[in-house]
């Protein structure tokens, strides 16, 4: 199972507490923001080249885990 804890931290000193990829400013919600505007994983990773494909599957998995809790 992938573990998604061990990519994304929150620090309320880093973008007013929002949840980033460790080691980053780049919030999980940017990242989420790309892909739902039809940027691919390998545009991301042109783009931002200190991120990775594990990375990017955590904030997927971050903002699904959180929004099946608020279906529930």
């Amino acid at each position: 199972m992938f573990n998604y804890i061990k990519y994304i931290e929150i620090d309320a000193n880093i973008r007013f507490g929002k949840p980033i990829l460790k080691g980053t400013r780049i919030a999980v919600d940017d990242v989420n923001n790309w892909l739902a505007n039809c940027m691919s994983i390998h545009e991301i990773i042109s783009d931002f080249p200190e991120l990775n494909k594990n990375q990017i599957i955590a904030c997927l998995q971050f903002n699904f885990n959180n929004n099946l809790k608020d279906l529930i």
